[in-house]
C-alpha cells in the first residue's frame, strides 16, 4: 500500500511527535509544529498518537492512493477534495484505490496535517520518523516531499468502523491577531527598561521568514544595554557567550526582528534569549501565517504550568471524544 506524490505542495514533510533526547548533541526534536492537530488527525483514523503523518505549509499536496484508506485532515483551514469533491476537515473519510486527493486554497492558519490509517511507514531514525531537513535525517530521504515520491503506508492499524469528527469546541481557533504567552528571561536583563517595555507593548507582524526553524517578527527596534562584551561573545549587544537554546526561546539579533525558535532550531549559539514562549502556545505560533499580528504577554512559571495543564486536559477531552 502506498501513496504517489503527484504534486508536493510548497513544503510537505513526514512528521510524528518528534525525537526527544538528542538536543544536547545538536539534533533538535523536529516533529509536528502543531502537535495537537497531528494527534487529532491520527486519532480520527484510528492510529496511535505517535504515528507519522504529513505536515504541509501554506499549500496542500496532490496525492494518489494505490489502495483504500481512511484519511483525516486537520490544522489550517484548507478544503480537502477527493476526485474534486469537497470533504470536511477535522473529520475522517474514506478513499478508494486510484482516488486523487487535492486541496483548496488556504483560508486560515498556516499548516495542514494529513493522517492516513496505518501511518506513513518510513523508517525510524533515532526513534522517530520525523523529517529534520537541515540534518537530512528521518522522513522520506531526509527532505521535503518531491513530485514522483512514493510514500509507504503501514498496515498495522485498523481504520475506525464509523466516521469520526472532532467536536467544534475542541478545534483550535485560527486568529490573525494573537496573544502569545511568554516567560521573560534568561537574558532579558540585557534590555533596557525601555527595550523591555517596547518588546511587550509592540504589536509584532510575522514576516514571510517563518518556517520549521524559526518565526521572525517585524516591529520596533529594542534598546539594549551598552556594556563591555564578555570574552567569547560577539561585538553586538545581543551577543552572549554561547548558550543552549530552548525550543520556543526568543532571540533578537541586533535588537531588531525577534525570532521564535521552533522544533527544527539549532540547539545553541551566541544570541541572547530575552523570553521563551510557553509550551501550551507553541501550536498557535505554528499556525501563524505571515502578516499575523502578535502581542507577547508575560506570565510567571505558575501561570505557564497552569496553561500546560489546561492543554493536557484539552488533549484528554480529545481522546475521550474520539476513542
Amino acid at each position: 500500500m502506498g501513496i504517489e506524490v503527484r504534486k508536493p505542495g510548497l513544503s510537505t514533510t513526514v512528521q510524528d511527535l518528534g525525537r526527544e533526547g538528542y538536543y544536547h548533541v545538536g539534533i533538535p526534536p523536529s516533529g509536528a509544529l502543531d502537535l495537537f492537530s497531528l494527534i487529532a488527525a491520527n486519532l480520527l483514523v484510528g492510529n496511535p498518537e505517535r504515528a507519522a503523518g504529513l505536515e504541509c505549509a501554506y499549500m496542500g499536496p496532490e496525492l494518489v492512493f494505490s489502495d483504500p484508506a481512511t484519511l483525516a485532515v486537520t490544522g489550517a483551514e484548507f478544503e480537502p477534495r477527493v476526485n474534486g469533491r469537497a470533504r470536511p476537515g477535522w473529520t475522517s473519510f474514506d478513499v478508494e484505490a486510484g482516488d486523487v486527493v487535492t486541496f483548496g486554497h488556504l483560508k486560515g492558519g498556516a499548516r495542514l496535517y494529513i493522517a492516513v490509517s496505518g501511518g506513513i511507514d518510513v523508517p525510524e531514525k533515532l526513534g522517530s520518523r520525523s523529517t529534520y531537513g537541515l540534518g537530512a535525517l528521518g522522513g522520506l530521504h531526509g527532505r521535503p516531499l518531491e513530485a514522483g515520491d512514493e510514500l509507504p503506508v503501514g498496515s498495522d492499524a485498523a481504520a475506525p468502523a464509523r466516521e469520526r469528527s472532532v467536536p467544534g469546541e475542541l478545534r483550535p481557533a485560527l486568529p490573525r491577531e494573537l496573544e502569545i504567552r511568554v516567560i521573560m528571561g534568561l537574558y532579558d536583563h540585557l534590555l533596557t527598561d525601555r527595550g523591555r517595555s517596547t518588546f511587550l507593548e509592540t504589536t509584532w507582524k510575522l514576516t514571510p521568514v517563518a518556517d520549521r526553524i524559526g518565526f521572525r517578527y517585524k516591529g520596533e527596534k529594542l534598546e539594549m544595554l551598552e556594556r563591555e562584551q564578555p570574552f567569547g561573545a560577539g561585538s553586538d549587544p545581543s551577543n552572549i557567550v554561547d548558550a543552549p537554546y530552548p525550543v520556543g526561546s526568543i532571540q533578537v539579533p541586533g535588537g531588531v526582528e525577534p525570532i521564535v525558535l521552533h522544533r527544527d532550531a539549532v540547539s545553541g549559539g551566541g544570541y541572547a534569549m530575552i523570553a521563551t514562549v510557553v509550551s501550551a502556545d507553541m501550536d498557535a505560533v505554528a499556525q501563524s501565517a505571515p502578516g499575523s499580528q502578535t502581542r507577547f504577554l508575560p506570565v510567571d512559571l505558575d501561570q505557564a504550568l497552569t496553561a500546560r495543564r489546561e492543554r493536557n486536559e484539552r488533549l484528554a477531552q480529545l481522546r475521550d471524544a474520539l476513542t
